[in-house]
């Protein structure tokens, strides 16, 4: 009987912590329109992408973005050191969707927990930026392109929005889209190479 029961106990705990290694309990979120790296990185069509690869929802850091959040050069991953592999520019390498400026977009969200949330913004390398560098504060236009308040609500498990490519860039540019969390001190982060 104390082995069935100690077996039992280990079960659990390998299950607990087989859980918890997944990062299902920290799993949130992550972009696929305009497809993002780490959703790149999970559906295989860039390879050498480490952990990302089981968890794009998981690129998660600090809120107050730009003010705080990652640090620069560490913003694609949210700071999560196992995730660094998005932040490495692969010399400008990444694959990138194709847009136009001036036109309406579709942005869209997959969730895989859905939290109260302040808003959505996304963010767009200013002209001159060098693809081929790790992404900084000082590379982005300061102010967000588009701005989604969400008043706290939970989004559904998909979430899309129109919003306007900016006008006036050409080449490769990047988008940060940021979800922030109304009820926890986090919000998560996914950065997207587009092609004008």
């Amino acid at each position: 009987m104390r082995k069935k029961i100690g077996a039992t106990l280990v079960a659990l705990g390998v299950a607990g912590a087989t859980l918890f290694a997944t990062g299902s309990a920290s799993s949130h979120g992550y972009t696929d329109l305009p497809i993002s790296r780490q959703k790149l990185c999970a559906n295989g069509t860039v390879t050498g992408c480490g952990n990302i690869q089981w968890e794009p929802q998981s690129v998660e850091g600090l809120k107050g973005f730009p003010a705080a959040g990652p640090a620069d050069g560490k913003i694609c991953s949210g700071g999560h050191s196992e995730f660094a592999q998005l932040d490495d520019p692969r010399n400008g390498g990444w694959p990138a969707t194709r847009v136009t400026g001036g036109q309406s977009y579709t942005f869209r969200w997959q969730f895989t927990a859905r939290h109260a949330t302040s808003d959505f913004r996304y963010y767009i390398t200013k002209n001159g930026w060098n693809p081929s560098q790790p992404l900084t504060r000082a590379a982005l236009d300061p102010q967000p392109f588009l701005t989604i308040p969400y008043g706290g609500k939970q989004p559904p498990a998909t979430l899309s929005h129109q919003g306007t490519i900016p006008a006036g860039k050409s080449g490769k540019h990047l988008i940060l889209a940021v979800w922030t969390v109304a009820d926890t001190a986090n919000a998560f982060y996914a950065c997207s190479d587009v092609q004008f």
